[in-house]
């Protein structure tokens, strides 16, 4: 008869056998500092591959057919949206050094154990919706590349099966862990890199320069509006970028984190949107295609298009792993007990459903698309306004603590909420919402305003839910029992 020592030594080594293989086993608990053996320069590719994807195509042909600009505004969009984003995306990544654990995990020290778990669920939950819009667009990839190479046609039957394929293949990288995800991102990385330069020759070679440069200028305005939509997307990664530092050491050198996780959007961003809206001048339908991914297979050449659009359903791919490996652990801090890889199935079957949903049922994907971001810049910077403005004050955070869900642990505050915390979140969510426009909801501060006619309706969302909690008194931090307490500080 098997102790429970036994059992726990043989579940151990089960762990580190699974983990000399390549599957991360470790859930929502900090690293240790023996394992936290990552540099900042390995954040390059991973913010490249969570860019990789042709929905960019689409929306700088957007800027060009919706919003009316020209080139050079488009330049200046397609570099100023993702700086603003992913430097606050870089910025909380720095709190994934100080604490060696996930986003919603730390998040617990800032609005309790009971607080963490209303922004925890709204994000999850927009987390579907991400996750959602990448599986349809990968879909389409590859519905796309079987017409293309054996003139295949979209049926509802091959619809589910290039979904299911997605969503499998997706489940699969996410589900085996950090290592897994980053070995991906460094080969979808050279490959993308180098068929957008082919593309991009291509362009060069093709494209009317004349028609480009001659579009008129459109309002400033629309260049706001466009900064803050392509920003939403970068947002969106913001409480997922401690998942991808907590294996940094303390020592870590923030300004690195911060300089990396901003070049690798940049490097794909710009290019992308520059390349959509191009293209628009010659086939302005692209910004309003049902299928935002059919466009490439009719203006590339088959010997490209194809490759094309393989690498860029590869970056989906990655894409969906790295919001589904988050969303396992925000899965875990909202109570699942169950190990990473089976949280991270729960999204895996969401995103199907609605996938399929959107791909069958929808009338207009980037209509869609656009109203969905819209909300979702709103639901994630609620949560960055008040862990950002912590993360000001807070220099350290406490291992033990983050896993105490009990009443006396460290983080249990007031019946389990940090009152500053969550009033701040919840106000914030309210006034980011007033200002925001989309084709699902419109606030009554939409318009007649410069926050609401120039789309800052997330932009209102940080600033109040920041100074908020800034101002509000915070509830003491009563620390763990002697020989209890293991911090793991910058």
């Amino acid at each position: 008869m098997s102790t429970p020592a036994h059992h726990d030594g043989a579940l151990e080594h089960l762990e580190e056998s699974l983990e000399q293989h390549g599957l991360e086993t470790r859930g929502i608990e900090p690293v240790p500092d023996s394992e936290r053996t990552g540099t900042p320069r390995g954040l390059l590719p991973t913010w490249i591959a969570a860019n990789i994807t042709v929905l960019l195509l689409t929306v700088g042909a957007s800027l060009t057919v919706s919003f009316g600009l020209n080139f050079w505004q488009a330049l200046v969009v397609g570099t100023v949206a993702p700086i603003v984003s992913y430097g606050l995306v870089g910025l909380v990544g720095i709190a994934g050094k100080r604490g060696g654990a996930p986003g919603m995990a730390l998040s617990r020290a800032v609005f309790g154990q009971r607080g963490n778990l209303l922004p925890g669920a709204l994000i999850w939950v927009a987390r579907w919706g991400w996750e959602t819009i990448n599986a349809v667009t990968g879909a389409y990839a590859l519905l796309t590349v079987l017409d293309i190479l054996f003139g295949i046609r979209s049926n509802t039957a091959l619809i589910i099966v290039t979904l299911l394929l997605f969503v499998i293949t997706t489940f699969a990288i996410s589900g085996m862990g950090i290592k897994a995800v980053q070995r991906c991102n460094r080969w979808a990385t050279w490959l993308f890199g180098a068929f957008t330069l082919l593309v991009l020759g291509r362009l060069i070679v093709e494209t009317d320069w004349d028609r480009v440069f001659g579009q008129a200028a459109g309002p400033t305005a629309a260049m706001v509006t466009g900064v803050g939509l392509i920003a939403a997307g970068g947002m969106s990664w913001a409480p997922a970028s401690p998942d991808f530092t907590r294996y940094l050491p303390g020592t870590a050198s923030s300004a690195a984190i911060v300089r990396n996780t901003v070049g690798g959007a940049v490097l794909v961003v710009l290019p992308m949107v520059l390349m959509g809206a191009v293209v628009a001048t010659g086939t302005p339908d692209l910004a309003k295609a049902a299928d935002p991914v059919s466009f490439l297979g009719e203006i590339l050449p088959l010997w490209l298009a194809v490759p094309y659009l393989l690498i860029a359903l590869i970056g989906m791919v990655l894409i969906n792993a790295m919001s589904m490996y988050s969303a396992g652990f925000t899965a875990q801090t909202l109570g699942f007990r169950i190990p990473r890889p089976w949280a991270v199935s729960v999204n895996a079957v969401i995103s199907l459903v609605l996938g399929g949903v959107l791909m069958l049922a929808a009338t207009s994907f980037m209509s869609s698309f656009i109203a969905f971001l819209s909300l979702l810049a709103v639901a994630f910077s609620a949560w960055v306004g008040v862990f950002g403005t912590d993360m000001l004050r807070r220099r350290e955070y406490d291992a033990t603590a983050l896993l105490d869900t009990t009443r006396t642990g460290a983080y249990w505050y007031r019946a389990g909420f940090s009152p500053a915390a969550v009033t701040a979140w919840a106000l914030g969510l309210l006034a980011g919402s007033l200002f925001t426009r989309s084709d699902w909801f419109t606030g009554p501060f939409a318009a007649n305003n410069p926050v609401g006619r120039y789309g800052l309706g997330w932009i209102a969302t940080i600033v109040v839910s920041g100074l908020l909690y800034a101002v509000l008194p915070k509830p003491a931090v009563v620390p763990a029992a002697a020989g209890e307490r293991a911090t793991l500080a910058v």
